[in-house]
């Protein structure tokens, strides 16, 4: 492979481990197998079919886990653990093909790790704010639309590596801006939700309050009455 390509593809398998992990390390055992790259010999594993199978099988079970509304939230949320370091290691092999020195491989594991942090809470805030609808095709379309991408992005990684580096600038540049403005309509509506449930036991407080007086008038009343009878 050429030094672009190569290079193009390490970018491009630390942005995807950020958003599905498991489909980044199939569509690189897929590649490597079928002999489209070759890989590194640190990543040759990733083409092993005992590797691909249990790739293949997580990558089932997130295509599930990643369309419920809530369930895929708790998802992000554990491979906030898994995605960023995997992503981080996955460019660091992918940048042995260099023949780079052990710096340069440090220094890709950095970007690669950036990369994949990027990407990963992206995905994760954006699921936030998706889940405050309560309808579920919202989810189904953002869920299938990553895997569109990821796959996708890998192969033009691999035949159109400058046009996807030129994407993952515009891309890198469009969550600079995105980011907080996500974060910021999160908070809000995390503030709202907190007003309204304050709202909403406060006036169930002064329901009761308006009860238990009423029924303190009443049994006042009653108590008088009883004493003029007698």
């Amino acid at each position: 492979m050429e030094t672009i390509e190569i290079i193009s593809l390490t970018l491009g398998v630390a942005w995807a481990s950020g958003i599905n992990l498991y489909a980044a390390v199939l569509v690189l055992g897929y590649f490597g197998m079928t002999g489209d790259i070759t890989l590194p010999p640190g990543l040759e594993l990733l083409s092993d079919p005992i590797v691909m199978a249990a790739a293949g099988l997580m990558c089932m079970v997130e295509f599930v886990a990643d369309k419920a509304p809530g369930i895929d939230t708790g998802w992000d949320a554990l491979h906030t653990f898994i995605r960023i370091p995997a992503g981080a290691v996955l460019a660091a092999g992918m940048a042995e093909g260099l023949d780079a020195s052990q710096a340069a491989e440090f220094a890709a594991l950095l970007v690669g790790g950036g990369l994949a942090a990027t990407s990963h809470f992206t995905k994760a805030s954006s699921r936030v704010l998706i889940n405050t609808s309560p309808e579920p095709f919202s989810n189904w379309t953002a869920s299938i639309t990553e895997d569109l991408v990821v796959i996708g992005g890998l192969w033009a990684s691999l035949h159109y590596p400058w046009l996807f580096v030129a994407g993952l600038i515009a891309f890198t540049l469009l969550v600079i801006w995105l980011l907080p403005k996500i974060w910021r309509t999160l908070r809000a509506y995390s503030g709202l939700s907190v007003n309204f449930r304050w709202k909403k036991s406060n006036s169930s407080r002064l329901r009761t309050i308006r009860w238990k007086t009423k029924m303190s008038r009443s049994s006042q009343k009653a108590k008088v009455m009883l004493r003029g009878e007698a």
